[in-house]
């Protein structure tokens, strides 16, 4: 059975959405606050985190920053009842793997909520263990980056668009490839989504991401990674 933390603070929301995910079998802890959920999410092990941005105690931009400092790799989808555009590049610049506004339609956010399940589920697809390219050294099966001999510290959604990427290797791939593939959304979500993983991908494995020499953008076309 699939743990899913829930943080947010509407119990009224809350409660309808948790009792939607336990109809799915899933095993779901709410969490009211945002200093309870960044506890509980530090001192147990979950396969999803929900996580409103605005929360009494410490928000959920605040959270989502500090446990991927914290090296929690646990796959986190943000809740916004406000949907702008700011927000979302912001939490996904911070280490959230998929955004959501709290209006949408449930059958939408449970969506999400397996899609992220289902990736996190999926594991390697490339055989090989370890990938080397300039002074960057991919581990797969370890999920880890060096570079230069010293560990990068990847998103789990810049892990897996770094993957995915590897997989295609020298072919050029479009951003609803990626997103179809990486994020598990249709060609109409937000293809920023992409452009901001690439941007944050290219600052830890390049020398200089203003002239990347292997994660190139193609243009009119998508992006290739030249190795």
């Amino acid at each position: 059975m699939k743990r899913i933390l829930f943080v947010e603070d509407e119990a009224a929301f809350a409660v309808g959405v948790i009792d939607r995910l336990k109809t799915e079998d899933y095993d779901v802890e709410w969490a009211s606050t945002g200093g309870e959920g960044y506890r509980a999410a530090l001192e147990r092990p979950f396969d999803l985190i929900v996580l409103d941005i605005m929360l009494p105690g410490k928000n959920g931009f605040d959270i989502c920053r500090d446990l991927r400092r914290e090296g929690v790799s646990a796959p986190l989808l943000m809740l916004t009842a406000r949907g702008e555009v700011v927000d979302r590049v912001l939490g996904l610049k911070l280490g959230a793997d998929d955004y959501v506004q709290k209006n949408c339609e449930p059958v939408e956010l449970m969506a999400r909520i397996e899609a992220l399940l289902r990736r996190s589920a999926g594991g390697a697809r490339i055989a090989a263990e370890c990938i080397e390219f300039g002074d960057v050294r991919v581990e797969l099966r370890k999920h880890q980056v060096k570079r230069a001999g010293k560990k990068v510290a990847l998103s789990p959604a810049e892990f897996r668009l770094l993957e995915y990427l590897i997989e295609r290797r020298g072919a050029v791939v479009t951003r609803e490839e990626l997103l179809s593939k990486v994020w598990g959304f249709n060609a109409d979500a937000l293809t920023r989504t992409v452009d901001v993983h690439v941007a944050g991908l290219r600052k830890k494995i390049e020398a200089d991401s203003r002239y990347p020499r292997f994660l190139l953008t193609v243009k009119g076309a998508g992006y290739k990674l030249a190795i």
